[in-house]
Formats: C-alpha cells, sequence, structure tokens
C-alpha cells in the first residue's frame, strides 16, 4: 500500500486531476465532441429545436450552424465516439435566433430537415438514402399556407410517420399548423389548417409531446402582441388518432379550430408575469402530461421554476427550486435572458413518477444543471451541474427518441451568447458535443 501510495504522489499534479476529471466524468456523464458552432446568439441552443438531436436503429444524428451559418450534419452508432461530419451545401441567417434546425428520422431511415426561418417561406429537405448525409435539394410540402413560416417542428409516431408542426404568420397574429408525412406515399398532406386559431388578435406559442401510445400532447400561451409580456395563461389539448379530432384533459372533444374561448385553460396566468413561451412538456408511460415553464406568482417579484402537471384528476402546478433573482421579459424579439428555459423528463418507476428538470441560471454560474426529483408526489428536488463551466446563454435539447427507446438521456451542448433583443455577442464559435448524463 505504501509503495502505490507514493507511485501516486509522485505524479505530476496535472495528471492527477486528469484522472480525477475521468472517474467523476463516468460515473454521471460522458460527452464526445462533434464540431464547433455559431456562438454570438443562441440559434444553436434554442430550446424549440425539435430535434438537435435525434437517433433511430442504433444511429444518432446531430446538426448545428457552424461560425459562417452552413448547416452541419453529424452521425454516430450509438455508444461510438467517431462522428461522420458533413457541412451541407445549406446556410441559414444565424443573426436571428429564430432561425433555428429542426430534424427528424421517419421510420424508413430518411432524415428530414427544416431550417432557417422567422417568418419566411419554407426551407425543408430530406436525405437522399436512408441513414444518409446527403441532402435532396429544397422540397415543398403541402405547397400552401408556406410563405410565412416560423418554429418548425418534427415529431415521430409510432408507425413511423411524421408530424409537422410550424406557425403561419407572426407574433401576435398567427396560426398553428400541422402536416403529416407518409412512409407509404412519401408524401405530406395538410392534417390541421389552422388548429389554434389566434383571429387576427394574438397567437399560440405552443411546446407538444407524442407520448408511449402515441397519443399528441400540446399545451401553450396565449400572446397578444409582440411583446413578450403579454404572454398569459396554460392551456391544453391532446389527440388520440394522429392529430385529426383534440380533446380536452376530461376527454371534452374540441370543436376545431381551438380559439381563446374555447382553449382549456389548466393554469390561469395573468399578463405580465413573466411567463416565458415555447419551453417544454412530456407524458409518462400512463400518458399523463408535464409542462415545464417558468412566471412569476402572486405578489412575488421573482419568476420561478413551475411543473403542471395532470394527475388523473386535477391539474397540479409544483415550484421548482427556490431562485432568489427578479427580472423582467418586457420587449420584442429574443431576449437576453438570465434563465434558460426549462427541459422536462419523466420516468415511472414502481408506481412513484420521477422527473428531472434540466436548465441553466446565472445564480448558479450558468452552468447546464439538472434538478432531479425522485418521487413527484413528495416535490422535494436536489441539484446537480452536469457541466464545470459557463454555457452562457444556452438551452437545452435532448434526444427524445432515445429517451423513449432507452431512458437514456443524451444533451446537446453548446456555450451560446445572446444579445437582448436580437443583438450579437462577440463569441468565438464554441464546441458542440453531445453529453450523456447518467443520472
Amino acid at each position: 500500500m505504501k509503495s502505490t501510495k507514493m507511485k501516486y504522489c509522485n505524479l505530476p499534479k496535472t495528471y492527477i486531476l486528469f484522472i480525477l476529471f475521468l472517474v467523476t466524468a463516468l460515473v454521471s456523464t460522458a460527452q464526445t465532441t462533434i464540431g464547433l458552432g455559431w456562438a454570438k446568439n443562441a440559434v444553436n441552443t434554442a430550446i424549440f429545436r425539435k430535434n438537435s438531436v435525434v437517433s433511430y436503429k442504433g444511429i444518432q444524428f446531430v446538426s448545428y450552424y457552424d461560425s459562417v451559418g452552413y448547416v452541419v450534419l453529424a452521425k454516430r452508432k450509438i455508444n461510438s465516439n467517431i462522428w461522420e461530419v458533413k457541412r451541407t451545401d445549406y446556410k441559414g441567417n444565424v443573426k436571428d435566433a429564430h432561425n433555428i434546425i429542426s430534424m427528424m428520422i421517419d421510420g424508413d431511415g430518411y432524415l428530414h430537415l427544416s431550417w432557417d426561418h422567422h417568418v419566411n417561406k419554407l426551407h425543408y429537405c430530406k436525405s437522399t438514402t436512408p441513414f444518409g448525409l446527403e441532402l435532396t435539394p429544397e422540397l415543398p410540402m403541402t405547397g400552401a399556407k408556406e410563405g410565412k413560416v416560423t418554429y418548425p417542428e418534427f415529431y415521430r409516431l409510432a408507425n413511423g410517420d411524421l408530424l409537422f408542426f410550424y406557425r403561419d404568420g407572426s407574433s401576435g397574429n398567427g396560426n398553428f399548423i400541422i402536416n403529416k408525412y407518409s412512409t407509404a406515399t412519401k408524401t405530406w398532406q395538410r392534417l390541421q389548417d389552422v388548429l389554434i386559431d389566434g383571429e387576427g388578435k394574438r397567437n399560440a406559442y405552443w411546446q407538444a409531446c407524442v407520448d408511449a401510445k402515441g397519443t399528441i400532447h400540446i399545451s401553450w400561451v396565449w400572446r397578444e402582441s409582440g411583446d413578450v409580456s403579454s404572454n398569459n395563461n396554460m392551456c391544453y389539448a391532446a389527440s388520440d388518432d394522429g392529430g385529426i379530432t383534440w380533446h380536452k384533459s376530461n376527454g371534452e372533444q374540441y370543436q376545431l379550430p381551438i380559439t381563446k374561448a374555447s382553449a382549456e385553460i389548466v393554469v390561469k396566468i395573468p399578463q405580465k408575469s413573466e411567463l416565458i413561451n415555447q419551453t417544454s412538456m412530456t407524458a409518462d408511460e400512463d400518458g399523463k402530461p408535464y409542462i415545464a415553464t417558468y412566471f412569476r406568482t402572486g405578489g412575488s417579484a421573482i419568476p420561478q421554476y413551475q411543473l403542471i402537471y395532470f394527475d388523473g384528476q386535477s391539474w397540479q402546478v409544483k415550484q421548482v427550486l427556490d431562485r432568489k433573482t427578479a427580472f423582467s421579459l418586457s420587449g420584442g424579439g429574443t431576449k437576453k435572458i438570465p434563465i434558460s428555459r426549462p427541459q422536462i423528463v419523466v420516468n415511472k418507476i414502481n408506481g412513484k413518477v420521477s422527473a428531472i428538470m434540466l436548465y441553466r441560471d446565472e445564480e448558479n454560474g450558468s452552468v447546464a444543471s439538472a434538478a432531479s426529483c425522485k418521487d413527484l408526489s413528495t416535490n422535494v428536488w436536489t441539484t446537480k451541474n452536469i457541466t464545470t463551466t459557463s454555457l452562457d446563454n444556452w438551452e437545452s435539447s435532448y434526444d427524445t427518441e432515445l429517451w423513449k427507446q432507452s431512458k437514456k438521456l443524451h444533451i446537446f451542448i453548446q456555450k451560446a451568447g445572446q444579445g437582448d433583443g436580437e443583438k450579437l455577442e462577440n463569441i468565438a464559435p464554441q464546441p458542440v458535443y453531445i453529453l450523456e448524463y447518467k443520472p
């Protein structure tokens, strides 16, 4: 023992620190670097990327913008550290943080990609071969209402078909549209021309998920104008037939389109409550929905993370953590906010629902953090930092399909700046990597 100890102590300090780092990383996280991503704003790291990283049949894909705005694709076999990386011919206006890249793999293994949108024409293509990185020329979907697209999102259904969500119109005056892709016919059709109608006065900012049973869950806040502080109320709808008919949490069927008057309000939240839009939601194995967000309550000036969920009988609202710093969301454009929008995943074990909320907070050094609750009925949360350095204005996105398949949490990580109101920050390109978090 004495000899072994002496040999260890004689190692250079840098070697000892490196060994300790490896041991710590193996316990909770592993990471693989892919390349360098644009970092002057949060276009690579916005939470509403659906998806930034996605897996199917053991192959994982990642997308991001490089230092000059080209769309980069990468893929690997799950558990491999070797990435095949390809810079495509497509570019985006990376100076606008709305113009994210979204992607999904269909049931035949084709990658579908949409990028560079903020009230402009549809940009969409797919891979030329299953699991390939070569892309087709730009393609239309249905050809209708594809001139003012924002917030593209893909979701895969159990049969391998895809859904494509987007907003047609502008902030405070837009409608929620759904397209469906058939793997059998290789074509898109309009599923809902106007699912949620802003009636020319407002628009819905949504978050969505598809659960293990195939139910589509959507929740949203209304925005009455371009001012973020006009966000109000949390609403909910679900579909059990692939998006054709929709119902409330009590089973009552909606008459479409859903309007402000007909929407189920699960939590009443007035304007100017620092209620954020476009966060995240998920569902447990029983199909019960969970929504993560933040807003101010009562007379408090401090926005707090909140978990809103349906327990089978009624909607519950639980505060997560206890923040100490106030801030305001007033104004338009992409905001520079001291906290990230929260990402939520849940897992039901032995009848108890556990949850992990991923977030970033200046109070905690702006590192990536995970708040965990082993049993939501207790609402006892513990926090762990899962990166060691500041990620500035990073928000979390993760491989939703891998989580569904194996409860493995692979998180897209990149440090990113964000000036208030679409301003850029002078940050050099930053490493893009996938962090494999093992709770």
